[in-house]
């Protein structure tokens, strides 16, 4: 079995993309930030937090499972 080209492409576009959303991200929710309840704040910066660390070890996890044919 081969490692799949599609996948390792999106892999690779996805992986500078990523740092791209992040920092957009980020900003809007610097901006918004002190506008928003205190429940509100809390949900939003542990949401960013989860979908970040979850988005950077799927794509590790992508990069060596097709690299490794796993």
């Amino acid at each position: 079995v081969l490692a799949s080209l599609p996948l390792q492409m999106m892999l690779y576009f996805n992986v500078y993309y990523f740092p791209v959303w992040c920092l957009a991200e980020g900003m809007m929710l610097q901006l918004k930030y002190h506008l928003l309840p205190q429940h509100y704040q809390f949900l939003l910066v542990t949401a960013f937090l989860i979908l970040s660390l979850a988005e950077g070890s799927r794509l590790y996890l992508g990069y060596v499972g097709n690299l490794q044919e796993k």
